[in-house]
């Protein structure tokens, strides 16, 4: 039996990629206006955004334990390998959930072949990781052909991303009030990047018309093999920026495919409106 592979709704993967490489998705929780959402199913970024825009603060929460107990239950009794790719668990908690529910399945089902995996990335930089592992597993290789490859592309997997206001990062607790206060004040906007799953500031440019240039040669220093890669791009309710850093991408580096997603739900509720981010394999995978 083919390996399935299975993500939760951070690595902003639409429903068409689940559908496409015939994936398992499972729902951070989004909480406004008193509701529960799940990520990707019954609520869009565009939502979250506009919230934001009206002053609202989303919460998010990690994928329930159920969802995961009956997922693994349903895979164990049928005997079907899966792998998980889980969002960076410095970012949530969904991993050590779906650690104990992996465990707690195994206790039943001794012979279970599941396997959870902590990508330690997030949005498009976890889905590229994703969408690779779903095209092995279409290709018919092996669960440690899969994972192996999947480590590695984790490991090597750059986040290279700003966001227009520290204010939405600081409510979610990703970073000091103070730098949060100083950034608004002074048009500061900050360059940040994804380092052993946890979110760092890199450097702050003030204003935003250097900013894309910035990324890019970011990008040029830590990049490897560029044209002969896929490069993730996702944003915050902001297609034209997205695009026009894809168009100096392609430009400056021949790369030849660029996806282009939203940031989602979950994520976008942390990030806020206006956030651009990229994501590219560095020189050490090559």
């Amino acid at each position: 039996m083919s390996v399935k592979i299975m993500a939760d709704s951070a690595s902003d993967l639409t429903k068409e990629y689940f559908s496409e490489y015939n994936m398992e998705m499972v729902s951070l929780t989004v909480h406004l206006d008193d509701k529960d959402y799940e990520d990707g199913i019954n609520i869009t970024p565009k939502n979250v955004f506009d919230a934001m825009r009206n002053g609202k603060s989303p919460k998010t929460s990690q994928v329930p334990p159920q969802a995961f107990k009956s997922i693994f239950t349903e895979y164990a009794k049928s005997k079907q390998p899966l792998v998980y790719l889980a969002f960076s668990s410095e970012l949530s908690g969904t991993y050590q959930t779906a650690k104990m529910m992996e465990q707690e399945v195994k206790e039943e089902y001794p012979e279970a072949d599941i396997h959870v995996m902590d990508t330690k990335c997030a949005s498009i930089g976890y889905g590229l990781v994703v969408l690779n592992a779903a095209k092995m597993a279409q290709e018919g290789k092996s669960m440690e052909e899969i994972i192996d490859d999947a480590e590695k592309r984790a490991l090597h997997m750059e986040h290279i991303f700003t966001v227009d206001d520290l204010e939405y990062l600081k409510r979610g607790g990703r970073v000091s009030k103070t730098a949060a206060f100083v950034g608004s004040l002074l048009n500061i906007k900050p360059i940040l990047h994804v380092e052993d799953g946890k979110l760092i500031p890199l450097e702050k440019m003030r204003g935003t018309k250097k900013l894309l240039g910035r990324i890019l040669e970011i990008m040029e220093e830590r990049g490897g093999n560029l044209e002969n890669q896929v490069v993730g791009i996702s944003h915050g309710d902001d297609l034209e920026r997205a695009e026009k850093l894809a168009e100096m991408i392609k430009e400056k580096f021949g790369v030849k495919e660029v996806v282009i997603e939203y940031v989602g739900s979950a994520i976008g509720a942390h990030a806020g409106p206006g956030t651009i981010a990229l994501f590219f394999l560095n020189k050490s995978f090559y």
